[in-house]
């Protein structure tokens, strides 16, 4: 099945799908030769969504096709088009953001640089969660290894592509067997975490309903009433699962020191961290993002058409 969706310009699938990716080790989110694809479970069985961007920055078309959905089922179809459409930001308007940054002259140069960087979101409140977990005090490398692992165990998969795995949803995982998770790298407290969380959102505890309705410090309230989820990774989930593009996740050592580097500062902490981005107030997520990408393309790993903006 093929079909197209629109984005609001400016739009450039390669950067958002990159600050999605975080990391080229990331088995969940695949980006080659210009395509995007993803493993989505669903009644129906996995379906596997490739995404591919023609046309200019400024006028941005994405071609879809979806593997797995079948033409009678069209209730399916819409439901991944409308979680491709959250994940990618397709709909989100940045001319707030754009015109914010034009005047400010460290963020200015950045927004430029990285125009078309649309604020990605997981899939699922569930798998933000999760995602959060992973990362909590090791390596950004190594959490993600870990997700890739946890999809690897208990995702489907499409026949098209077999070592494309999708995120396991919470009915998944509420009986997984700790050891299980044990031998996939998580600590025992992560596994706890895990299957905590996954039965706490397959009963009904928290949902995604609820956190929409709040208002950013409610929302993070609410998160921290789970098992596992203290501040940095309520403001984690905030942002990249809810996308909630004022909050900044400030205990986040790793931004600390890009920052830093980025403004020309000796060191950042939290408090400091937390006072600095107040400037770029109600944008300081999505800087957060555009922060990652000058990381991600200082490694190697992402390489910039500088003219690609200006189309």
């Amino acid at each position: 099945m093929e079909l197209l969706l629109e984005a609001r310009a400016p739009f450039r699938l390669d950067l958002t799908v990159w600050a999605l990716r975080r990391q080229p080790g990331n088995r969940i989110d695949t980006w080659q030769s210009g395509v995007y694809r993803r493993c989505f479970g669903s009644h129906a069985g996995a379906v596997l969504a490739e995404v591919h961007q023609y046309g200019s920055t400024q006028q941005p078309m994405l071609q879809v096709r979806l593997h797995g959905v079948a033409e009678d089922d069209p209730a399916l179809r819409e439901d991944i088009v409308a979680v491709l459409r959250r994940m990618l930001g397709l709909d989100v308007d940045l001319s707030g953001f754009y015109a914010q940054a034009a005047g400010d002259p460290d963020l200015g140069p950045l927004a430029l640089r990285y125009r078309g960087l649309k604020p990605p979101r997981f899939a699922t409140l569930f798998e933000a969660l999760a995602n959060a977990v992973a990362c909590q005090q090791v390596s950004l490398a190594s959490g993600i290894a870990l997700l890739g692992r946890l999809s690897a165990q208990f995702g489907p998969a499409h026949p098209l592509a077999p070592e494309l795995r999708a995120f396991p949803r919470p009915r998944d995982l509420c009986d997984a067997d700790p050891a299980a998770l044990r031998a996939l790298g998580f600590s025992k407290q992560k596994a706890g975490y895990l299957t905590g969380l996954a039965r706490d959102l397959d009963g009904g505890k928290l949902t995604a309903a609820a956190l929409e309705v709040a208002d950013d410090a409610g929302a993070m309230r609410m998160l921290s009433t789970l098992r596992g989820i203290k501040r940095w990774s309520a403001q984690y989930v905030a942002l990249r699962g809810l996308g909630r593009l004022g909050v900044f996740p400030v205990d986040d050592v790793g931004a600390h020191k890009h920052v830093a580097a980025w403004l020309g500062l000796p060191r950042l902490d939290a408090e400091a961290t937390t006072a600095l981005v107040q400037r770029w107030q109600p944008y300081a997520g999505l800087v957060y993002f555009h922060v990652l990408l000058k990381r991600l393309e200082e490694t190697g790993h992402l390489r910039i058409d500088a003219s690609a903006a200006s189309e």
